[in-house]
């Protein structure tokens, strides 16, 4: 049997990523999950995965482990993980704010690791990732990452390992932003008279349709915002508020820069 992968937390990026995987036809698979769900469980019979509850020795090293838990989980865990990095496997973390040089503290500085920052639309394959490699890492530890996040759609490498910190900031936490303008859209429409089923519809079509037509047409966001604009229209009105000093672009920037800072943080 050739070298399996190890998934180390089944939860949603890591349940996204081990049924893209299976899409994908890459096997041999191993999970350990301290607390399977049932949906996990049964996909684990039906595709004849080992499923574990704690990490187990395995009879054959993995190539490669990837690492799907929050940053919390892992600095507790980590040390479990040792003897899966000092065999030889390549070790991708997905863990936010979770350092290169904290891990190889636990692992050994010979542990070959690649960070990768996924999100949330990895679920239905239309995410995005970024991904760093560490030193020590070669061009088949790349190519290999590269094939396992590619799972949940869409990956780009980065230069320097800070800029994670921004990824994470961005494209990690940014669903959630793009959720709560979803919500505010909603909100502002049943101010307007809308019923509420209506106002969610609306709103959540729209998004969801603009985030399609980005994908697809390749001219610049801006472009596609001023092809929405007519002068003296209804558009042009509301981007004059969106548009103020203190409008949109620098809420969204002082968020952005939060959720940096905070990265940072668990890093240190």
């Amino acid at each position: 049997m050739s070298q399996p992968v190890l998934l180390v937390g089944a939860g949603r990026i890591g349940g996204a990523l081990l049924k893209g995987w299976i899409a994908g036809d890459i096997g041999p698979i191993g999970v350990v999950e301290p607390r399977p769900s049932s949906d996990l469980r049964k996909l684990a019979r039906l595709h004849g995965i080992p499923l574990w509850e704690k990490i187990e020795r395995l009879a054959t090293p993995p190539r490669a482990c990837v690492i799907a838990l929050k940053p919390q989980v892992l600095r507790i865990e980590a040390g479990q993980l040792k003897a899966v990095a000092q065999s030889g496997a390549l070790m991708v973390s997905v863990a936010a704010g979770t350092t290169i040089a904290l891990l190889c503290g636990v692992w050994g500085r010979k542990a070959r690791i690649i960070r990768a920052m996924p999100n949330t639309p990895g679920r239905i394959g239309q995410g995005i990732s970024a991904l760093y490699a560490g030193r020590g890492t070669t061009s088949q530890d790349r190519r290999l990452a590269e094939a396992l996040l590619t799972a949940l759609g869409e990956t780009l490498w980065v230069r320097r390992e800070t800029l994670i910190d921004a990824v994470t900031a961005v494209s990690g936490s940014g669903p959630a932003y793009v959720f709560l303008l979803v919500e505010a859209l909603a909100e502002a429409a049943c101010a307007g008279g809308l019923p509420r089923s209506d106002a969610e519809k609306l709103a959540r079509a729209t998004v969801a349709g603009a985030g399609a037509l980005l994908r697809v047409d390749k001219r610049s966001a801006a472009e596609l915002r001023k092809e929405v604009t007519s002068p003296g229209g209804t558009t042009e009105a509301a981007l004059k508020i969106l548009l103020r000093a203190n409008g949109i672009r620098s809420l969204i920037g002082r968020a952005v820069h939060a959720a940096k800072m905070r990265a940072e943080d668990l890093g240190r």
